[in-house]
């Protein structure tokens, strides 16, 4: 009967065999490939080396040189001063300055400096000292969130569950900031602090946004003296109960009945009206900022300083980028003439 049997035991060890052999082929296959990578890697970095090894002396010429007319450059060229100021629109005016900043900008781009010194009020001379202005939401993770908080209370309940935090903090809108802040960059370091004034009421003097402040003094007006009036009728009711209270009292002294029931119900209608309140007062102090938030249409926080700091850093100097633009410049040169030589041998070998 053993006889009859299949051999199928060496058969099995056979294509285990095949496949072990197979799979070590590939491995084999793989490090190799990884190790040519590296090997071509190394042989670029090593020829690298030897370019700049060759051509080291250049090297230290040129950024010497560059250095040197970076210098020059840098005494002889007009200073240039950063002014910053920090402010709050109201009334949605933001979309309003930052169109102001940018034609302020086009006209000192473009020396217009006779339609600057008009649009701001200031002399030509001054005008003419104004390279650039640029306008920049200032808001961080907490001030984000804190706006989303408020554009989700805005909305209904069925809304509010559609919308996603995370993509609101990454969609979010540079002018649905709070704080935006403007700057200016000009060899005067005091022309900034002359400006402010007109730059506020290029906004403040706009027909629609000061209506749209009317509007916003009315409404709080009228809610003020909506709470003063809750207030007072709530104050009157609780003198109510406390009178109410204190007859029953007299009757629970004189022996009459007192039901349980109503005693409990009453407590709750005064409690109620303790926490309605308590709302009101919060809802007056609410009103109450809202009021010094909204009292202008521009809120500036931060002026401009009476004079304007210099410009520092490497990319605002010539001692770095001039070297830095000829050493780039010399390294391709060497690399077009080194490229050409060998294309010309190997043209030859052919």
């Amino acid at each position: 009967m053993n006889k009859d049997l299949p051999p199928s035991q060496p058969s099995e060890e056979v294509d285990l065999g095949q496949l072990f052999k197979l799979i070590g082929n590939v491995f084999d296959r793989f490090f190799r490939f990884i190790g040519r990578i590296f090997t071509g890697i190394f042989g670029v970095i090593l020829l690298f080396l030897f370019f700049i090894q060759k051509h080291f002396l250049k090297f230290i010429i040129v950024v010497v040189a560059g250095v040197i007319i970076g210098a020059i450059i840098d005494i002889k060229k007009e200073p240039e001063y950063i002014s910053t100021m920090v402010i709050e629109p109201n009334f949605n005016s933001v979309q309003q300055l930052y169109n102001n900043i940018a034609f302020y900008n086009e006209l000192a781009k473009a020396n217009d400096f006779l339609s600057l010194s008009e649009a701001l009020d200031i002399t030509d001379e001054e005008a003419l000292s104004i390279r650039e202005f640029s306008v920049e939401s200032y808001s961080d993770e907490n001030q984000k969130i804190i706006l989303f908080d408020q554009f989700v209370r805005s909305l209904d309940s069925t809304t509010q569950k559609a919308i996603d935090m995370k993509a609101y903090l990454e969609n979010f809108n540079s002018l649905d900031a709070r704080f935006h802040t403007i700057s200016v960059i000009a060899s005067d370091n005091t022309v900034a602090k002359k400006i402010q004034p007109a730059i506020i009421s290029s906004i403040s003097n706009n027909s629609y946004f000061n209506l749209q402040k009317d509007i916003s003094d009315s409404n709080i007006k009228l809610q003020d003296s909506l709470y003063k009036k809750q207030i007072t009728e709530i104050d009157s009711l609780q003198l109510l109960y406390k009178r109410v209270m204190l007859r029953e009292a007299e009757r629970a002294v004189q022996g009459t009945n007192i039901s349980l029931g109503e005693q409990g119900t009453q407590n709750n209608k005064e409690l109620s009206l303790i926490n309605k309140m308590e709302e009101l007062k919060l809802g007056l102090v609410e009103l109450n900022e809202e009021r010094g938030n909204k009292s202008s249409i521009l809120n500036v926080i931060s002026d401009f300083p009476r004079k304007g700091v210099r410009e520092k850093g490497l990319l605002k100097s010539y001692k770095f980028l001039v070297p830095a633009i000829l050493l780039i410049l010399t390294v391709l040169t060497l690399l077009l003439v080194s490229l050409n030589t060998y294309l010309k041998n190997y043209k030859r070998e052919l």
